[in-house]
């Protein structure tokens, strides 16, 4: 019903391969990025399909948007008809939603952030076979935003 992969969003970025500063980083496998940007889900056949990374697509918060990510995971995650992208990074709580498809730049527009949290919590998803509930809560468990996005139910899944 659903399956959730879990991306390493550091190899899209591209100041880790320039200028990785004191960090060491093992790219086997990952080098060169462009083929393991183009295995990426190749394997989704799941009704809901969500991947959760670190970094950002887009984000209000203090690290902001992550241009690479936009240019080289968005696109894939469009053409595999991924539900949700869930993501840490910026320390809060955003829900960022878009009809956009593949228009994207380094800005977002207003419009499309339904929430936003500048705060620590957490994340609750329940998935059914035709619904996605997600709650997000603070760091005292109190409920402070839901969103439920939903799909019909096709005879041929």
């Amino acid at each position: 019903m659903a399956e959730i992969f879990f991306v390493d969003t550091t190899p899209f970025v591209s100041n880790y391969f320039i200028d990785p500063k004191d960090h060491v980083y093992d790219w086997k496998g990952i080098s060169p990025r462009l083929h393991y940007i183009n295995n990426l889900l190749l394997r989704i056949t799941a009704k809901w399909k969500i991947v959760v990374g670190h970094h950002t697509i887009k984000s209000a918060g203090h690290h902001g948007n992550t241009h690479e990510l936009a240019i080289h995971l968005l696109p894939i995650l469009q053409a595999y008809h991924v539900d949700l992208y869930i993501n840490g990074h910026d320390h809060c709580l955003q829900h960022i939603s878009t009809t956009d498809r593949g228009d994207v730049n380094n800005r977002w527009n207003p419009q499309e952030m339904k929430f936003y949290y500048d705060g620590q919590g957490l994340m609750s998803v329940e998935i059914t076979e035709t619904d996605v509930d997600i709650k997000f809560y603070d760091v005292f468990g109190n409920a402070i935003y839901k969103w439920i996005t939903s799909k019909l139910i096709s005879s041929a899944m």
